[in-house]
C-alpha cells in the first residue's frame, strides 16, 4: 500500500514549499564466480541410418537405438536418465550432371543419457558406440545442487557491486546509500564442451575439470 503525504491545508497556502532536489544515481555491475567440481554428465547419442524406403530406415534406427538402449540398461544407467530428445524422417538427394536425384531416406534418433558419477561417462560412451551410435555431439557438465551453487555465486556477484559502489563514491566523496535501490540478475549461459566419437575397442577420456558457476547483477545506489 502507498502512503502520500500531504501538507496541511495552512501550509500548502501559507508557506511556499522547496522542491526536493531529484534523487542521484550510482549503477555498477558485479560479477560473482564460484569453482565448482561437476557431479553429472549429459550426453547426446544419436542414430543416424539410411535407406531406399522410409520402411527400411527406419526399421534399421529402431533396432540399433533398442540395442543401444538395453546396453545401456545393463550399465545400470536408470531408464528415466534416458530421453529422446529428437526423432526426424528426411529424404536424401544428390545432384548429377546439373539433376536432383533421389537416394532415398535417412532417419534420425537422438537420446540425452544423464550420467552420475561422471568416471562412468568414457565407458556409456564406448558402449554406446560399440552397440551402434554414429554419433556423439555434446557433453554438457553440471551439478546436482546446481540452484545452491549459483546463489553463493549471486552473494558474491552482489557484494562485488558493493565493493565496487563503496570505492567509487570513497573516491568523489559520495555520500552513499548502501541500500540499493535495484538490483536486476542476468541470465548465465550453461558451460557446453563437445567431444567426437571415440574408435570401437578404445577408452574415451572424460575430464570435465573444474566448473565455473557464475553470476552477474546491475545494481542501482542512491547518493
Amino acid at each position: 500500500m502507498y502512503y502520500g503525504y500531504y501538507p496541511p491545508y495552512w501550509q500548502s497556502r501559507h508557506q511556499a514549499l522547496v522542491p526536493s532536489p531529484p534523487a542521484r544515481m550510482l549503477t555498477v555491475m558485479g560479477n560473482g564466480r564460484l569453482p565448482v567440481q561437476p557431479d553429472i554428465a549429459i550426453i547426446l547419442l544419436e542414430v543416424l541410418t539410411e535407406g531406399e524406403s522410409v520402411t527400411v530406415a527406419q526399421d534399421e534406427n529402431a533396432r540399433i537405438m533398442d540395442q543401444v538402449i538395453q546396453a545401456l540398461i545393463n550399465l545400470e544407467v536408470p531408464r528415466d536418465d534416458i530421453q529422446t530428445t529428437n526423432f526426424a524422417i528426411n529424404p536424401r538427394y544428390d545432384f548429377v550432371d546439373g539433376v536432383q536425384v533421389f537416394r532415398g531416406y535417412e532417419v534420425r534418433n537422438e537420446i540425452t543419457v544423464k550420467i552420475s558419477p561422471i568416471a562412468q561417462a568414457g565407458r556409456i560412451i564406448d558402449t554406446a558406440v560399440q552397440n551402434g551410435v554414429n554419433r556423439v555431439s555434446n557433453i554438457r557438465f553440471s551439478v546436482e545442487d546446481g540452484e545452491v551453487h549459483y546463489q553463493e555465486a549471486l552473494s558474491l556477484a552482489l557484494s562485488n557491486a558493493i565493493g565496487k559502489a563503496e570505492a567509487i563514491a570513497n573516491a568523489m566523496q559520495l555520500d552513499l546509500d548502501r541500500i540499493p535501490v535495484s538490483i536486476i540478475e542476468k541470465e548465465q549461459p550453461q558451460p557446453i564442451r563437445t567431444f567426437s566419437v571415440a574408435a570401437q575397442g578404445l577408452s574415451t577420456p572424460i575430464e570435465p575439470g573444474e566448473m565455473i558457476v557464475s553470476a552477474e547483477v546491475m545494481v542501482k545506489f542512491q547518493y
